[in-house]
């Protein structure tokens, strides 16, 4: 807003308006013009109406006339200066509650602005503690990520770690169940083995009857020289089933062992992979070779 206008320039503004016949007011005084505020031209203006009557009162006084009409004349002079002077107050009562009008505004508006300066202030400082409340924040998240991610990496290698672990298990696993097929397999085969040898030594024994009785039939006759022959025969027989009974007791061993081993197998079925350990191959013992 302009300020500072000349007095100078006001007076000539509001004289041209009063030359046209207009009412001066602070409107049509600052259209004049084209500029001042309207609180520096309505002061001026004051001073303008006040000075009006000094200035029709020091006017050059007439020439001389009849006293009938320099008379006439006064009283139409004072007249009109009566009537210019109510213009005047007139004007300055409107241009009065203009200002007053104006400087209510301006107070209003300077009111209007302090409290949207305090509302502008208490927005800054809620503004400053959000931000200070989101930065916060931002640092616990970013903190919480800092821990999560090293949650996952922790994770990750127990993963790891159980993969290996689950590998490792089943390779013994593997290992396990070869060694038992192959404890299986021998024990099967050494079942196998058994049976022939108790097959073959029950058909020995058998035959080894059969011939005895066959030679007693024959030494019938020589019953003499048949009895020292018989009483070899049945000590023979004897240890034929002496060795027999041996064989058989041999075999429930094996039998036994086999069933043994077919528990043990059983029982590592049963375990869970994650908690069985590797353990050293001991060498299987071999099997007594049967005596003849």
């Amino acid at each position: 807003m302009a300020v500072g206008v000349p007095e100078s320039e006001v007076f000539t503004a509001a004289d041209a308006v009063l030359a046209r016949g207009e009412r001066p007011t602070v409107e049509r005084v600052r259209l004049e013009l084209g500029r001042g505020s309207p609180a520096r031209v309505g002061g001026l203006l004051d001073q303008w109406w006040a000075r009006l009557a000094e200035r029709l009162n020091g006017e050059t006084r007439l020439p001389a006339l009849p006293a009938e009409v320099s008379q006439a004349f006064v009283a139409v002079w004072q007249q009109a200066i009566h009537l210019a002077q109510g213009v005047a107050e007139q004007a300055l009562a409107e241009q009065r509650q203009v200002l007053d009008a104006e400087r209510e505004r301006v107070a209003a508006v300077e009111d209007q602005a302090r409290q949207d300066a305090a509302q502008f202030r208490q927005l800054a400082v809620e503004a400053v503690a959000g931000r200070q409340g989101v930065e916060a924040r931002l640092a616990d998240l970013e903190l919480l990520l800092a821990q999560r991610q090293t949650q996952i990496e922790d994770l990750q290698q127990q993963r790891e770690g159980l993969l290996r672990e689950r590998r490792e298990a089943q390779q013994y696993n593997q290992t396990l169940q070869q060694d038992l097929e192959a404890l299986r397999l021998k024990a099967e085969q050494e079942r196998v083995a058994q049976e022939s040898y108790v097959r073959g030594v029950e058909d020995r024994a058998h035959r080894e009857v059969d011939r005895v009785r066959d030679e007693g039939k024959a030494m019938t006759a020589q019953f003499k020289e048949a009895g020292r022959h018989v009483g070899q025969l049945q000590r023979r027989l004897e240890s034929i089933q002496t060795e027999l009974s041996h064989t058989q007791q041999r075999a429930a061993a094996q039998h036994a062992r086999a069933e043994t081993l077919e528990q043990q197998l059983t029982q590592v079925r049963q375990v869970p992979a994650t908690k069985r350990k590797p353990r050293s191959r001991k060498p299987t013992a071999s099997k007594s070779e049967p005596s003849g």
